[in-house]
Parts: structure tokens; C-alpha cells; sequence
């Protein structure tokens, strides 16, 4: 069902914002004339199918008309975007930019923090979010169709749990990117021709992995099945885990959580 919302994309032009609106526009979420993208340029490419898609490189005109304002840019980049959000609902895909920072630098008390990643692009993100008490109930029915559109969410009930889920979903792909990564080398230090190796990762991280999909076997029984096999699988498994298989991913998980708290204590401090 459409909404009836206009909807302000700021940073609309780059991957993740065009990504998103994109999907709502497939999915019905929005009309056409009630996104409006901004970007550097005035100009966002992949919407020539929605020509009543509204472009603009004034973010405080899109603050204006919007009553759905979507923070899609780098945190870095945040502290030149001025917008007056008051009344407004917000939403924020940047990664280390707390509830209280949103509040003070835009204006608004419906904050929504949100950390979608690469796989909205072919929409299979996992979106988890997190609300303020002011959000509504149609802000929350908004929120999880926009997502939903794009993949899969769930909204936590806790900032911290959003903080640490910025570290284990928003890396999108560069996890299963790294593990095929090591893989891949691997091959082919053991002479494989490049293409053979590269079509036997691929096989095994992205096809294999979707019996790992929603209604798939849970992980954990995935592995002990295996192990019990006894076979050239098990063999594998076992070597990795008394490598340190598991030590390894979880000091990265924690590297990243621990970053992302550097960076929201860094972007919580005044300009200037």
C-alpha cells in the first residue's frame, strides 16, 4: 500500500540512498512524485523509469517539503548538511551518529537510527533500526514498509543494540567478501586455473550459503551435522576451528563494535 508521505532523501545520489528510494519506488511504499532525492550535483541516475521523481541540490528546500527526512550520507560528511527537522520524522543510516547528536543537530525528537548495508542494492539487506519514544506507531509501520522493501528488518529496542549491529550488518558483503577472499588464494596457490577457482568460491559463499536462508538450518546445526559426518567437510571445519576460526571473527565483531562507539563519541562533540 502506497503512503501518502513525501518522502526527502539527502544523499540520495550515492549507492545507498538511490538503493532504498529505488526499492520503494518498485515495491509501492511511495509514488514517484512524493520522493525527493538531493544531491551535490541535482542529478541521481537509475530513476529515468519515475520522471516524476523530484531532484535537488538544496537540502534545506528538501527539509522544507518532506515530512520524511533520510540521513543517507557519511557521518563525515554530516557536519555540513543543515536541515531544520523539528516536528519531522528522521531517519539515519549513518553509522556512529547518536540518537542525542541527531536531536541537537537537527531539531527533531522522532529520530530513527537505522543500519542498512550493500545487499539493498539487490534488495537482501537486514535493516535493524532503533526509535525514540516520540516515533509513532504510523512512523513505525512507515519505517519497517521502507525496509522491508529492500529486504528484511527488525526494530531493537536498545541504541546499544543498534551500535553493535552497526559493526555485524552493516559490513554488508566484507565479510563473506574476506572468507572468499582467503579462499580464493588459497585455490590458487594450489595451481587451480583463476576461472575454475573463482566459479568454486563463488559456489560455495553465495550459492551454498542461501541453505542458510530465512526458512533454512540454523547455523550451529549446520556445522555439528557436518562434523558428525566425519568426512572431507568435517576434516576442514575442525582444522579452522583449532586455527582459531571463531577467536579470529569474534575480535573483528568486537573491532568494529569498539570503532563504532569511537565514532559516535567523536561525532557527538560540538562543531567548531
Amino acid at each position: 500500500m502506497s503512503s501518502e508521505l513525501t518522502v526527502g532523501i539527502i544523499g540520495g545520489g550515492g549507492w545507498l540512498g538511490r538503493a532504498i528510494g529505488a526499492a520503494m519506488l518498485e515495491r509501492g511504499v511511495l509514488q514517484p512524485a512524493s520522493l525527493i532525492l538531493s544531491s551535490r550535483s541535482g542529478r541521481v541516475d537509475g530513476f529515468d523509469a519515475w520522471p516524476a521523481v523530484q531532484l535537488t541540490q538544496d537540502n534545506r528546500q528538501l527539509a522544507q517539503r518532506a515530512e520524511v527526512i533520510v540521513l543517507s550520507v557519511r557521518p563525515e560528511q554530516f557536519a555540513d548538511v543543515s536541515i531544520e527537522a523539528a516536528g519531522k520524522l528522521v531517519i539515519s543510516f549513518m553509522a556512529g551518529v547518536s540518537v542525542e547528536t541527531l536531536i541537537a543537530r537537527t531539531g527533531s525528537q522522532r529520530i530513527i537510527r537505522a543500519m542498512p548495508n550493500a545487499a539493498a542494492q539487490i534488495r537482501q539487506s537486514y535493516t535493524p533500526w532503533f526509535a525514540t519514544e516520540p516515533v509513532s506507531a504510523a512512523d513505525r509501520a512507515f519505517t519497517q514498509a521502507m525496509f522491508e522493501a529492500c529486504g528484511s528488518t527488525d526494530e531493537v529496542t536498545s541504541e546499544a543494540d543498534l551500535d553493535y549491529l552497526t559493526g555485524l550488518v552493516g559490513s554488508g558483503a566484507a565479510y563473506p567478501a574476506l572468507l572468499a577472499e582467503a579462499m580464493l588464494a588459497h585455490a590458487l596457490a594450489k595451481g587451480l586455473p583463476r576461472q575454475v577457482a573463482e566459479r568454486a568460491v563463488r559456489g560455495v559463499v553465495v550459492g551454498a550459503s542461501q541453505l542458510l536462508g530465512r526458512d533454512g538450518m540454523p547455523p550451529a546445526e549446520m556445522v555439528r551435522a557436518m562434523l558428525d559426518y566425519r568426512g572431507t567437510t568435517a576434516a576442514g571445519l575442525q582444522a579452522m576451528i583449532d586455527a582459531g576460526f571463531k577467536t579470529a571473527i569474534a575480535a573483528g565483531l568486537d573491532a568494529a563494535e569498539a570503532a563504532a562507539q569511537r565514532m559516535k563519541a567523536s561525532y557527538s562533540q560540538p562543531k567548531g
